[in-house]
């Protein structure tokens, strides 16, 4: 399972897999307003239904070696707080390798989308997974943008409904 960061850990935060058991605590990502827009998720569908979808993603990349998202747990509570993780996209006929985040609204702007993406930034770079690194945010998620900013990356060009930021090792 190439490029997940099980096991690793930050000041605040572990890293572990997805698991099934995690679906009624990651459902409350999918009631917080534009989520389904900022993820390029059908709106009309139900929480339950968006959260699902997600769920097939992440194993179905677990699954095919494409990376994936890992659980960010914060060490001292020991809840659920997000997910991040290093994921292969598509940009254009070219493969590419991401950070992404995602934080549970009740955890949003306390900085663990900014200490997760750094981690994983430097985790790909020390393990020599690629000589560039890219964040694919929806052109809304002004949040995600700011987090992006914040790991060093730069605006590289807007693809779509996203805009794409990299940073070079």
């Amino acid at each position: 399972m190439k490029y997940l960061l099980v096991g690793q850990e930050t000041e605040r935060l572990k890293f572990r897999l997805l698991e099934p058991e995690d679906f009624d605590e990651w459902l409350n990502l999918f009631k917080a307003e534009n989520i389904a827009e900022h993820l390029e998720l059908d709106p009309k569908l139900s929480p339950v239904e968006l959260c699902k979808i997600w769920f097939d993603k992440a194993f179905h990349r677990y699954e095919n070696n494409l990376g994936g998202l890992n659980v960010l747990v914060d060490k001292k509570t020991n809840r659920m707080v997000g997910q991040s993780g290093l994921l292969i996209q598509t940009i254009e006929n070219e493969e590419r390798l991401e950070i992404g985040y995602s934080i549970l609204p009740e955890f949003w702007k306390r900085g663990y989308a900014i200490e997760a993406a750094s981690k994983c930034k430097n985790y790909a770079f020390e393990n020599d997974f690629t000589d560039s690194l890219i964040s694919m945010i929806h052109i809304k998620n002004l949040a995600s943008e700011k987090v992006a900013l914040r790991n060093g990356m730069s605006f590289e060009k807007r693809v779509n409904s996203f805009n794409i930021f990299s940073i070079d090792k």
